[in-house]
Parts: structure tokens; sequence; C-alpha cells
């Protein structure tokens, strides 16, 4: 008998779980996705061209909130979570209300799910969303580059669109980001990238696009995994790198995967130490020292730059940060934060009297968010609705602490500057030896 199906997700870790354990396994029939975490993806399929020969009309996936009734009309044996970025609290209590609803509760591992590169490959991970794992990855990335090798990154799902075209993508230009219609979130990952010269690809069948990816037109001798939220790898790392927030002491240890993620880390970064206090510093540090004794401990920091602080100083800021790091990663302050406090600024205006639409919807969803206003772009009414709440602010200028600049997408009919920022190691030891060991290691040499 197969046993029936229903993988819990959020459009990324769900469909790879699939396609890596589930696709053309006859034992098992995949009845549902459920989606969570992003708006308005519930409703789609998982479409047949990517499910494989035993779901011909493909998968359907519904809202997370119908599991319960979910499982008794489908008589579904096991329920299996797969999405990221989630408190203890939250995962156990998902397992009560399926073992409630008669299903088996299951978490997929490495062993099952991460697929092996022809490659040397080097994964980057953080034990939250907004520890600073992209600009990690970026210094990774140009300490190989440094040494004449070509490094092809692969960052980890955010299909929220047409799934079979998103299936393998590849990104080296700007143009490709509005040829392949990527949302605001998959620009934060991207553009910063591809302005700097490199390769990234993303998509949804991580086989395939790991395939892809080691036979790059313009070649391809390392591979980097820069993964989302704090999952743990999708491909078999030859050097785990994680990074951890002590903006966010204890988190650590009490969300998942990220604790997976850092029980598997080779080497653990702890950024943001020009900005955290030291009890925070320390609790991360007795946190690695009890799970990741093994490690290699870099400590960094993430100083920013700012475009034009005469916009700040003395000035009523409206701060923009990254979407998901306020939303499901809970963050009180980003680069833009930093900036206002740093330069000076009079006030940080409060956005909420002034949020319209989808962006007002947001604050219900997430109401710890506080004074700053998260750039969400999921769809273009959000777009639309970030415009529009940005220009009814009542402020003097705008800080964009977002990794991409919002005035190409929107019109912005304030004043405004950028923040910028990127990875700076502290002392001893650095990225730098730990790369260098890696490149002999693997005979890399040019």
């Amino acid at each position: 008998m197969k046993k029936n199906v229903i993988i819990i997700g959020a459009a990324g870790r769900d469909f790879h779980n699939f396609n890596t354990y589930y696709r053309g396994n006859d034992s098992y029939n995949v009845v549902a996705f459920t989606a969570a975490q992003i708006p308005d993806i519930d409703g789609r399929k998982y479409p047949a061209e990517l499910a494989g020969d035993l779901y011909p009309d493909g998968i359907p996936i519904y809202a997370e909130e119908d599991l319960p009734k979910l499982i008794k009309d489908f008589n579904v044996d096991d329920c299996v979570f797969s999405y990221s970025d989630v408190p203890y609290e939250r995962v156990m209590s998902v397992s009560a209300l399926v073992n409630a609803s008669g299903a088996n509760f299951m978490l997929l591992g490495p062993a099952d799910t991460m697929v092996k590169s022809t490659k040397p490959l080097i994964a980057v991970g953080a034990v939250r969303t907004g520890c600073g794992k992209s600009q990690t990855s970026r210094r990774v990335i140009e300490l190989l580059m440094e040494k004449g090798l070509k490094v092809v990154a692969i960052r980890h799902p955010m299909p929220y669109g047409n799934l079979v075209e998103q299936k393998v993508q590849r990104f080296a230009t700007i143009d490709d980001l509005h040829k392949h219609k990527c949302t605001v979130e998959e620009m934060e990952e991207y553009e910063p990238h591809v302005v700097r010269g490199d390769v990234i690809y993303a998509g949804v069948d991580y086989e395939a696009i790991l395939r892809a990816a080691e036979q790059d037109p313009d070649g391809c001798d390392v591979v980097l995994w820069d993964g989302g939220n704090n999952d743990f790898p999708f491909y078999k790392p030859d050097l785990n790198i994680t990074v951890v927030d002590p903006h966010r002491p204890g988190h650590e240890l009490c969300y998942y995967p990220g604790e997976v993620t850092l029980r598997l880390a080779d080497v653990v970064v702890i950024n943001k130490m020009d900005t955290a206090s030291p009890e925070g510093i320390q609790t991360v540090r007795e946190s690695i020292a009890k799970v990741a004794p093994k490690a290699i401990v870099v400590d960094a920091a993430s100083p920013i730059k700012v475009d034009d602080p005469s916009l700040i100083r003395g000035k009523r800021v409206l701060v923009v940060e990254d979407g998901p790091t306020l939303t499901h990663g809970e963050m009180k302050l980003g680069a833009g934060t930093v900036a206002a406090q740093k330069f000076g600024a009079a006030e940080m205006v409060d956005p909420r009297p002034f949020t319209v639409g989808k962006l007002s919807e947001t604050f219900e969803i997430y109401p710890n968010i506080g004074t700053l206003l998260p750039a969400m772009g999921y769809s273009d009414q959000q777009l639309k609705d970030l415009e529009t709440t940005i220009n009814n602010t009542d402020c003097d200028s705008v800080i964009i602490g977002t990794p991409i600049d919002l005035n190409r997408l929107i019109k912005i009919k304030k004043p405004n500057t950028r923040v910028h920022y990127d990875l700076q190691e502290i002392g001893q030891p650095d990225l730098k030896e730990i790369i260098d060991a890696f490149v002999v290691k693997f005979n890399l040499k040019k």
C-alpha cells in the first residue's frame, strides 16, 4: 500500500524534498503541498512537467490552515514539515495538529535531500534570516575569484511565479532579473551578485540547476551554495560556513532548522560584532562551543556606507529595510536603522499610519515590526503599495537599507539615500586563510 503524503512548505524546501525523495518513489503518493510564510502562493499546482510520471495531473497546493481537513479528506499517513526559519514552538505546534488529525509528522534530513556536486562546493548558510549570509557569500566568492577561479553561485529557491518557466534560471545581468520576472525579494538576493560580475542560478529543480551550473558557459571551478533563511544546504558541502547573529542571541538554538545548520558547520562567522552587545556576542560564543565545538570561529562586522549622509543628519527619516528580515526573520533593526543611529537622524518616522493595501496587511500579520518599513515586493500590487506608502509618509527623507536600489523599481518622490554593507573579518582566523586551505585541499590553483 502506498502511503499518502502531504508536504508542508513555503515554495522552496518543500519542492526540493519532493524532487529528491518522493518524485519517482512509488512507495508514496504525494496528495498535496501546503503553503505558508509567503503571501499568495497557495491555490497553484506543482506542475506535471516537474512532478514526474507518477503525477500526470500535477499536485495541488493548498493553504496551511486547511491541513486538518486535508489530512481527513485525503486519508493522509505522513505530513512532512519542509520550510525554514521557524521557532521550535511553531514546529511542534504543527506536529501536534498533524498527530491529532491522525497522521505522522516527519522531518527529512541531509542524507535523503542533499545532492552531490561534481565540483568542489562551499555552502554558506545562517541560523536566522538576516544574519549576513549574503555578504558572507560575496566575500567567499571574492576570495576565490582573486585566485583566478570561476565561481558559480546557486541561491536557495524563491519560485513564486510560473514553476515550469522557473525550473532552471541563470542570472548574469540586470536584464536577466527582468527577463525572469523577479520579485523584489529575488532581486535582493540576485542583484548584488550580478552587479559584481558573478553568475548565479536558482529555480525549482535543484539537481538540474546544479548540473547546469557545473557546465556553465563561462566556466565553473567551484560551486557556492548561497542558502536561504536558516535552511541546511540542498547540496553536500565540502566546506560548510554558517553565519550567526549576536543581535538575536539564543535564536541559534531554538529555531528550525537553524540549529541543524549550526551543528553542521565547519566554520561559524559571528557577524555584526561592531553593533552587537558584549552579552549577545558571549551568548552566541557559548552556543557555538556547546553544539559546534570543532568549528573554526571567524569574528566579523558589517560596516555600513551611506551614499549621502546629509539626508540623514538631523532629519526625520523613514527607514526601509529588507522585507523577509523584518517579517519571518523578526529582526528589530537592519542596515538602515544602523545608518539612522550612526549619522544622527532626528527621528525615525513610524510608517504605520501611512500604509496602504498589502503593506497594511503585512503589519497586521507581523505586528512586532515596529517603526520600520519592510520592502515587500512579492507582487506588482505589493510594489505599488510600497511606493504609495513611502510617498504618503510624513518624513524629510528615506533611508533605503535594502540590498537593491528601490529607485529602479518604484518612483520615490522624497529625498532618499542608500546604505551599503559588506562583510569585514576581525583579526584571525579569517576567511582568506580558510579559503586558501580549501584551494590547496582541492588542488584548485590556477
